[in-house]
């Protein structure tokens, strides 16, 4: 286009890159503190001999003494001064009342009011743009004017941020101006060219362990909106389309969480479309949560132990049992405790080879000194006398020393 020069897209720097190209950019600038200007040299006044006076003929050179140091005659001064950089620090003022002019699906007309000179006359203006939900950023330079029509990299149906910054004759930038949002049509020639108004108020609630609702309130347009395309975006340069839906409100499934090499944040949005395909510009973004990932449990060891439970003898009231505790490991168990809990009524009244008690169905024995040492695949076997009254109901589980035993 005449007047306008545009570059080639570039990406937006990352999180995690612009420090790392903030510090190469400060080392640099120390760096370069101290270097002289090269071909720096001393001018002489008109008239003036190297080191006299004006008019003045300089005297003849004294002979150097023996071993003494000899200074060389000075090197002749550059006929033109070296140019230097200009220092001034008033750039110029921030473009104003960027506004976009006239919107088409594949152009974006733009007006501004003039930049205020700092030193030096202002020579033209920058502009970037580039499509939220993306990292590609697009750029063009255009004369001292006040309007443009951009071109480059536009197309339909597309939402688009515009900043200006104004440069003066000697390099000086301006700071960019408050940003302007546009969304192009989808066409230029149908009945129905202007966009809804963009969705307001995106919110996320009733979180739980695996969904979200989204709601939003709702938006308007000239002949009538359709429905809503819920995105969720990864927050760096992918967008997807989740659903279409009629009302102001959906209810999303939580993402799982991104693995630790891309430590990407999901965020969701929200656009309005009319019956003729235009979409608005884009809701605020929610940021939401992802699922958690469940805790894994470690497999438990195999048992160790295997125990018997054999009633010997019972009667209405009352019972006798053998215990029988298994060494299954291969090694010995020295000093050893079992626990397990009757399934009925009985209380124990007395017990041998073993130390047991009892608090309310939990029974715990014990070894006694002659049973203290359970070799490997050894057992020991202690017995127990007691009364119930409605259910003498075995124990089925048993723990030896606080780890869980075969039974059987």
């Amino acid at each position: 286009m005449p007047g306008v020069r545009s570059s080639a897209p570039r990406r937006r720097v990352r999180p995690g890159l612009l420090v790392a190209v903030v510090s190469s950019i400060a080392v640099f600038g120390v760096g370069a503190i101290a270097v002289p200007a090269a071909g720096a040299g001393t001018t002489t006044p008109p008239g003036a001999a190297a080191g006299g006076l004006p008019g003045v003929a300089p005297a003849p050179a004294a002979a150097p003494l023996t071993g003494a140091a000899t200074t060389p005659p000075p090197t002749a001064a550059p006929t033109t001064p070296p140019g230097t950089p200009n220092t001034s620090p008033f750039p110029p003022g921030v473009p104003t009342n960027v506004t976009a002019s006239q919107v088409r699906t594949r152009s974006v007309t733009l007006t501004w009011t003039a930049a205020t000179p700092g030193c030096c006359a202002i020579a033209g203006y920058d502009i970037t743009y580039y499509s939220p939900f993306d990292d590609v950023v697009m750029s063009a330079s255009v004369g001292d004017v006040t309007t443009t029509t951009i071109s480059n990299y536009i197309t339909p149906g597309r939402q688009y941020l515009f900043r200006i910054s104004a440069r003066d004759v000697v390099g000086h930038r301006s700071l960019a101006s408050e940003p302007v949002t546009v969304v192009t049509p989808v066409t230029d020639t149908g009945p129905d060219t202007t966009p809804p108004s963009a969705p307001q108020n995106l919110t996320l609630g009733d979180v739980t362990d695996s969904t979200a609702t989204l709601s939003w309130s709702p938006s308007t347009d000239d002949v009538g909106v359709s429905g809503y395309n819920v995105y969720r975006f990864d927050g760096w340069y992918s967008s997807f389309l989740v659903a279409t839906v009629s009302t102001t409100t959906y209810t999303i499934a939580l993402p799982p969480p991104p693995p630790p090499s891309t430590p990407l944040r999901y965020q969701f949005y929200v656009r309005a479309r009319d019956a003729a395909g235009n979409v608005s510009i884009a809701s605020n973004t929610v940021f939401a949560p992802t699922t958690p990932t469940p805790p894994t449990t470690p497999m438990p060891p195999p048992p160790t132990c295997r125990v018997t439970y054999q009633n010997q003898s019972e009667w209405q009231g009352g019972f006798v049992t053998v215990v029988t505790v298994q060494n299954t490991a291969t090694a010995p168990v020295d000093g050893w405790t079992l626990t397990f809990s009757f399934r009925g009524d009985q209380q124990i009244t007395s017990g041998w080879n073993a130390t047991t008690g009892q608090s309310g169905a939990t029974v715990t024995a014990r070894n006694v000194d002659w049973n203290r040492v359970v070799p490997a695949n050894g057992s020991v076997s202690f017995g127990i006398q007691g009364s119930w009254s409605t259910s003498n109901a075995p124990p089925t589980s048993f723990g030896l020393n606080g780890s869980p035993c075969t039974v059987g």
